[in-house]
């Protein structure tokens, strides 16, 4: 529709105002199909939820509030509570979820001007970020500054190494792929890599405790991007300058938000391409906000065919689960659902609620604001003949399996007598995994699916 638009009125030039999780990347691949002079604008992340007397992130908190009142931890009355402070004010979520990464990794990428990643919406200064992009804009046009000439391969190198940083969303996996492969840059899994030994600087839920307003009166994204300046590539901007110009003068003013290079808040937890017969073109883990005892963890995994079945028998009182099982949902990627829409936000099993929390592992794509540890976007492809890697067993039940997971890979699996891989959805099966020489080998970029 971005590309609709731009061609049948004709512009000479395009601001794009976009917001929530896809509506930045959607636009992006719209505009680069035209190839105007473009820059971006975000709405902006809502001022920190809040509720008595302490801070409420959006999707994190309500998320861990519902398995609270499941687990008998939370009153409903307190949960209904929440809801009228969660959401203050206008904006996308404040947590560093999909909508504030992408607003976030576009300002790295040189695609907006300084401060659009964190500025609250409601905040005057974005009014004047905005006029400010009016006034360059039109500036670029006499440049005749398209978008080609910066979106290339080192903005998107740049991007993955902010996102490591940041903390930010896997989303951004699937969003960055597709916003290369609009514009004709080779991007490939093995490029995430790069991110893998990025320490986390950004102390920002999920993957820590403050909230993206506190993180713009921290300095916002140019300070992340001076403590990775050794680590940057030269990259062209919307300032017709290198994006160096974007941290030049940049300032911390609080640390415990956003932590130097050197004393990170976690070393190495940029995002992790695993692999394993499992998922054998790839999966994504965050290994920032996962539970640092379920970053390597042996336990039965009990199997879901369909989002249906799940939601019809997740709180059942005899669902063979605990607080130590792997639930793995199929069937709904990019081809099994079809459209991988984000459903993969399974809940905790009622009697496993009263007990503990699950551990969870979703083949599919979900908000990435939650809590315990999840492989999304699991290019495994459970096809309806049976052939996928986690094909469909002979009678459509859900089956139980030893599973053992670490973060440098994913669970391969075979069957109790030795033999060649079997398929999840048979019956049992001993699991085990598939380490690799080097950490987290990659996947082909054509596993993840997905697009804006």
């Amino acid at each position: 529709m971005s590309r609709k638009s731009i061609r049948a009125y004709g512009m000479d030039g395009v601001v794009l105002l976009g917001g929530c999780d896809k509506t930045t990347p959607g636009q992006l691949m719209g505009a680069a199909s035209v190839d105007l002079p473009t820059i971006v604008v975000s709405s902006g992340p809502m001022l920190n939820g809040k509720w008595k007397g302490r801070d409420l992130g959006s999707g994190t908190d309500v998320r861990k509030f519902a398995m609270d009142v499941k687990a008998g931890d939370m009153t409903l009355k307190d949960f209904m509570e929440t809801e009228s402070g969660m959401s203050r004010s206008k904006g996308v979520c404040m947590t560093m979820g999909t909508a504030s990464t992408m607003s976030s990794l576009t300002e790295a990428m040189g695609l907006s001007l300084p401060m659009n990643g964190s500025l609250p919406a409601v905040d005057a200064r974005r009014m004047a970020l905005a006029h400010l992009t009016g006034k360059r804009i039109v500036e670029m046009v006499e440049e005749d500054l398209k978008l080609s000439d910066v979106l290339t391969k080192a903005s998107f190198e740049n991007a993955i190494l902010a996102n490591a940083a940041l903390g930010g969303s896997t989303n951004a996996v699937v969003h960055l792929l597709a916003l290369a492969g609009r514009v004709g840059i080779d991007l490939t899994m093995e490029d995430f890599e790069i991110g893998g030994e990025i320490p986390l600087l950004v102390n920002c839920m999920p993957s820590g405790k403050y909230l993206m307003e506190d993180f713009c009166y921290a300095g916002g994204v140019p300070v992340v991007l001076k403590e990775l300046e050794q680590k940057l590539r030269p990259a062209n901007t919307v300032m017709s300058k290198d994006i160096s110009v974007y941290y030049d003068e940049a300032e911390c003013y609080n640390r415990d938000v956003i932590y130097a290079y050197d004393t990170p808040l976690k070393p190495a937890a940029g995002l992790r391409v695993l692999r394993g017969n499992l998922a054998p073109n790839g999966a994504i883990v965050k290994p920032s906000a996962a539970s640092d005892h379920l970053l390597e963890h042996e336990a039965e995994a009990y199997v879901f065919e369909t989002i249906e079945e799940l939601k019809a028998n997740i709180d059942r009182d005899d669902l063979p689960v605990d607080e130590n099982t792997i639930l793995v949902l199929k069937h709904c990627g990019p081809k099994g659902y079809p459209g991988m829409p984000e459903v993969g936000d399974m809940p905790v099993p009622g009697q496993a609620g009263e007990k503990g929390r699950a551990r969870y592992c979703a083949c599919v794509r979900r908000a990435d604001v939650g809590h315990g540890l999840w492989h999304r976007h699991s290019a495994c492809l459970a096809r309806s003949d049976g052939r996928g890697a986690i094909g469909v067993g002979s009678d459509r039940r859900p089956h139980p399996h030893i599973c053992q997971h670490r973060c440098s890979g994913i669970a391969d699996f075979r069957d109790r007598a030795g033999g060649a891989p079997g398929r999840m959805g048979c019956t049992r099966a001993a699991l085990h995994p598939w380490l690799c020489q080097d950490v987290c080998r990659s996947c082909l970029a054509g596993g993840s699916g997905g697009g804006s």
